[in-house]
C-alpha cells in the first residue's frame, strides 16, 4: 500500500505576519528588499510556514532598521 504524502498548506500574509509577529508591511517589505521566499497566486502572495522559518533561520530580518530606511526613501520620506 502507498503512503502518501502530505503537503503543508499555503498561508497568507496575514497569517504569515501573525506567525512571526510582525506587520503585513513588514513581510511585503522582506519580500522586495530581503528575499522572503513567496508565492504569488494572481495578486495574493501565498507562503508555506516551513520556508518562511527556514528563511528567518538563515536569513531573517536582522538588519530591520536599514531596510526601514530604505522603505522611507523609496516613499519620498527622509
Amino acid at each position: 500500500m502507498e503512503q502518501l504524502e502530505m503537503t503543508e498548506p499555503w498561508s497568507s500574509v496575514d497569517e504569515v505576519a501573525k506567525h512571526l509577529g510582525v506587520v503585513q508591511d513588514s513581510i511585503y517589505s522582506w519580500i522586495e528588499a530581503r528575499g522572503l521566499l513567496a508565492h504569488k497566486s494572481g495578486r495574493l502572495w501565498k507562503f508555506q510556514l516551513s520556508e518562511v522559518d527556514g528563511w528567518v533561520r538563515a536569513v531573517g530580518a536582522d538588519g530591520d532598521e536599514q531596510l526601514k530606511s530604505k522603505t522611507k526613501t523609496r516613499r519620498g520620506i527622509k
